[in-house]
């Protein structure tokens, strides 16, 4: 992969020019897209900013995002040839920041689950999830150094772990969602991947500017909290290989773990997450759903059609249980400084399988709204796996910290 900390690094030395580190995605892109097929589009013109700490980094555009120069088809034929009038404010911020918006990268439709084309990049005959698929397969693939995603469900961590990518949600309306096809506006949350957490924290400081992201460095000793998440179902025998892998390197380097079961309010709250989603997802897809029905992908169509029942009286007392759930979760951070969960519930599945994988292990921290990071493990049988790790809301720079201090952790073990 591609790391935005070193291109940086090499940029600021001299070592590198800007010119040159877009030109080395563009081949890269040329080299494995025919391949991996990341992008809906690739901007072969796309240049150099002309100044910003982003200087010379390609980054790719989830395609739900809204960009003036290319068009936004939501993974959808209803879109086809969409062409939005202006940048989304996330599309701004990174180029005001000095990035290079190389390209769209796929995503399923409307952010939701019938498959994209794209293939994981470890393994052809993979899924790299979804739905965000494009952007963890080209930073997987190292194509690009910094990808846009958004997650509703486990749309950011559950790619990124599939395709070995390092990731973050971040706090619930850390980066703006205006100009973001909506899906659930109290679920959507825009996310980057890169190479480890360090590329994460440093799109973050120049994205929004917030001096809590500046000389972040890897947690000493942090307390972990494992949650197994028992209430989500079994998981693959490879996920629990790499969470063990984890708490390992995490206690042999200097942290304290300990097993945890989560609040009984926690876990009801992981239950009514699909009726906030759902019920949301009508009224975003409203227009889609009347005018348009038979275009809209079939998985998403069933699953519209199975939820059109869904009732105010349900979506309400969802809600209250969401903002239990939030506040207990907040007191468990009393005696933890991160919580340590699966990515996802195993390796990526085959792409035969025609899915992008469960989100069972993601959709509480997105409802809870806790910033959440993707840190690769290891491979099983020749597929990634990762490791989530959530820090109390609004702690962002609390959650890349204990991820950099367990990267750092899983490479000594070695």
């Amino acid at each position: 992969m591609i790391s935005l900390a070193d291109l940086q690094r090499r940029i600021e030395a001299g070592e590198l020019s800007p010119d040159d580190a877009i030109a080395q995605s563009h081949a890269a892109i040329e080299a494995r897209e025919k391949d991996v097929h990341a992008f809906v589009r690739h901007d072969k013109s796309a240049k150099v900013q002309a100044s910003g700490p982003l200087r010379g980094i390609a980054v790719g555009i989830k395609d739900i995002i809204d960009t003036a120069n290319m068009p936004t088809e939501m993974g959808s034929e209803i879109y086809r040839g969409w062409q939005p009038r202006s940048d989304a404010p996330v599309v701004m911020m990174l180029k005001r920041a000095g990035a290079t918006i190389i390209g769209k990268t796929t995503t399923t439709a409307f952010a939701s689950r019938d498959p994209t084309p794209t293939l994981n990049p470890h393994n052809l005959g993979h899924t790299p999830g979804g739905s965000s698929s494009g952007s963890a397969a080209a930073v997987g693939a190292g194509m690009i150094p910094l990808a846009l995603g958004t997650q509703t469900g486990g749309s950011v961590i559950r790619p990124a772990a599939y395709c070995g990518a390092a990731a973050i949600k971040p706090s619930f309306r850390m980066l703006p969602t205006i100009g973001v096809k909506c899906y659930s506006w109290a679920l959507d949350t825009v996310g980057l991947f890169g190479s480890r957490a360090e590329d994460l924290a440093r799109g973050l400081l120049a994205i929004t500017g917030r001096t809590e992201f500046d000389g972040i460095a890897a947690a000493k000793a942090p307390r972990i909290g494992v949650v197994r998440q028992e209430f989500a179902e079994a998981v693959e025998p490879a996920a629990e290989e790499g969470l063990q892998a984890a708490i390992k390197a995490a206690e042999k380097a200097g942290a304290s773990v300990k097993t945890i079961d989560l609040p009984e309010s926690v876990q009801e709250a992981w239950r009514i997450h699909p009726i906030i989603q759902d019920f949301e997802a009508h009224r975003a897809l409203a227009w889609e759903f009347s005018e348009h029905h038979d275009e809209i992908a079939p998985m998403l169509r069933a699953s519209l059609d199975d939820t059109v029942g869904l009732t105010p009286k349900q979506y309400d007392d969802a809600r209250r249980i969401a903002r239990r759930g939030r506040r207990e979760l907040g007191e468990l951070f009393e005696g933890f400084d991160v919580l340590l969960t699966y990515s996802a519930p195993g390796t990526a599945p085959a792409k035969e399988l025609a899915s992008t994988g469960s989100p069972r292990y993601n959709r509480l921290w997105t409802l809870m709204g806790n910033p959440c990071v993707n840190v690769p493990v290891m491979k099983v049988g020749g597929l990634p796996i990762g490791v989530q790790v959530i820090a109390r809301f609004g702690n962002d720079p609390g959650a890349l910290a204990a991820a950099w201090f367990l990267e750092d952790a899983l490479a000594k073990s070695g």
